[in-house]
């Protein structure tokens, strides 16, 4: 099972700026949380420490990393999203998604590269 990582609306403001600028020191992430967002030290290793529970990012004597890109990130959102609406069926999903929309010859030919080079994988990881 995908572990469901959600964040807050406060979260994603210092991931933006995490994933952009990392690795960087804990100083260097307060200067720029106080410059880009106006907050104050404290809120800024508030937020940083919940991020770091979720396993997005690590501090680790004060250097903050990347432990999951934005790329990962919604990659497991969305994966969760199939798991949890459409029983993990991606086919379902997909049907759904489309609507009863045509797809254009490009967007066909995008999904038919897709599934042979993900072909044989067993599902959704």
């Amino acid at each position: 099972m995908v572990k469901n990582v959600v964040l807050t609306a406060a979260e994603e403001k210092l991931a933006g700026i995490l994933w952009r600028a990392a690795p960087l020191t804990s100083p260097e992430l307060v200067a720029l949380a106080d410059t880009e967002l106006g907050w104050k030290k404290s809120t800024t290793y508030t937020v940083l420490k919940k991020l770091c529970d979720k396993g997005v990012f690590q501090n680790d004597n004060a250097v903050v990393t990347v432990t999951l890109t934005r790329e990962e990130l919604a990659a497991r959102q969305s994966r969760r999203f199939v798991e949890d609406t459409f029983g993990g069926s991606l086919p379902r999903f997909i049907t759904s998604f489309f609507g009863g929309k045509k797809l254009t010859p490009e967007q066909a030919d995008e999904l038919r590269q897709l599934i042979e080079e993900h072909e044989g994988g067993g599902g959704l990881g």
